[in-house]
């Protein structure tokens, strides 16, 4: 028997916190589930769970600190009768769930994991959805018992009605504790299987969620639907559905907190002299005022057309970043006049040339 000290990567003045801590982190990394393929990896996680067993347990604790491993063996000196819980439910109901076609589906708990993929104006603005999926849940026919409707359910021999059994397991010096495997911890065995659930007591069934999306949700956020998961045992709760909100992208449009901005194109003669252009917002097109000298890469400001707020009322702003296109054929009328033009505006700097030049001269003297 290992130290569990040693398995747990603590010291002996690890506190409570420290314990949970390094179990929660070590138990997830050699699950079984998460290193499929590997033959040993039952082994280091049952030891991580029996070195967790022992130091969470302050009595089993005291009794190792004082007396080592031989606390635990037969004939030692710590408490008689030390039954440790190994794995709890989560092997054999993961093997449920998978019956059902369910993988990686937190098997455990019942938890489930979807995407729920919304437009952009939806999660600007806020939207319902609705969701639809499989999950386990208690079988109608026969209500969770698992027998087929009017016959009799006996009790299990094998654990006698509680539902756990216990054994040696030659690697370590203690009884270990587990789920009945003959009535995958039920207690009870059904006389003749429900023909709707093969005796399983849960059955795959399709469910229909209207979920809310509220405005202002951003991508990646997730919303929680409690108790919408698996039900992993008919006298339990299900666990719940996660959903992991995912923002398809807009050809217009970006988001920039609770702004939207918006790159609209308008000619030179649009920039120079001003003039009104459509505008795409979240509601619709509308008309926007572009004041003579719009400069490129100026931006327009739209009020309250952006994102709702998360935290209080109202609504973003419409940012409109203006894209001045310059001509790519010219024919030789309009080079005639582009040409008289320049001639018109002579040789002064324009502000953004000014500003430019300066910089430049302050740079090199």
């Amino acid at each position: 028997m290992r130290d569990p000290y040693e398995v747990l990567g603590l010291g002996r003045d690890a506190s409570e916190a420290d314990i949970k801590s390094a179990f929660r982190r070590l138990a997830a990394q050699h699950h079984p589930d998460k290193n499929q393929g590997d033959p040993s990896a039952q082994t280091r996680f049952t030891e991580i769970n029996l070195a967790n067993q022992i130091l969470s347990d302050p009595d089993k604790r005291s009794a190792y600190d004082r007396y080592g491993p031989a606390a635990f063996q037969a004939g030692g000196r710590g408490p008689g009768g030390d039954v440790v819980d190994f794995g709890g439910f989560d092997d054999i109901f993961g093997d449920i769930l998978g019956a059902f076609g369910f993988r990686g589906a937190g098997g455990d708990r019942g938890d489930i994991r979807m995407t729920l993929g919304v437009t952009f104006e939806e999660a600007a603005l806020g939207a319902s959805k609705e969701v639809r999926y499989e999950r386990a849940d208690t079988c109608g026919s026969c209500r969770g018992s698992g027998g087929e409707p009017g016959t009799r359910i006996e009790t299990c021999s094998a654990c006698g009605g509680r539902g756990r059994v216990r054994f040696q397991q030659a690697l370590f010096p203690l009884a270990v504790e587990r789920p009945c495997s003959r009535c995958k911890g039920a207690g009870s065995i059904p006389n003749t299987p429900c023909r709707s659930c093969s005796g399983k007591g849960l059955r795959a069934v399709e469910r229909v969620l209207k979920v809310d999306v509220p405005a202002g949700i951003e991508h990646g956020a997730t919303r929680v639907v409690d108790q919408g998961g698996h039900r992993i045992r008919a006298d339990k709760a299900p666990g719940n559905l996660e959903l992991l909100v995912e923002v398809a992208p807009h050809p217009f449009f970006r988001r920039a907190g609770d702004d939207v901005v918006c790159r609209v194109p308008i000619t030179f003669v649009q920039a120079a002299l001003g003039g009104e252009i459509d505008v795409p917002t979240l509601e619709g097109k509308i008309k926007l005022r572009v004041p003579p000298s719009t400069q490129p890469g100026q931006v327009l400001r739209v009020r309250g057309k952006g994102v709702e707020h998360r935290l209080r009322s109202g609504r973003g702003d419409q940012l409109v970043e203006v894209a001045v296109e310059i001509p790519a054929k010219l024919t030789p009328r309009a080079r005639e006049l582009i040409e008289q033009l320049g001639r018109e505006l002579g040789e002064d700097l324009q502000p953004q040339q000014q500003s430019f030049m300066e910089k430049l001269k302050g740079l090199f003297g």
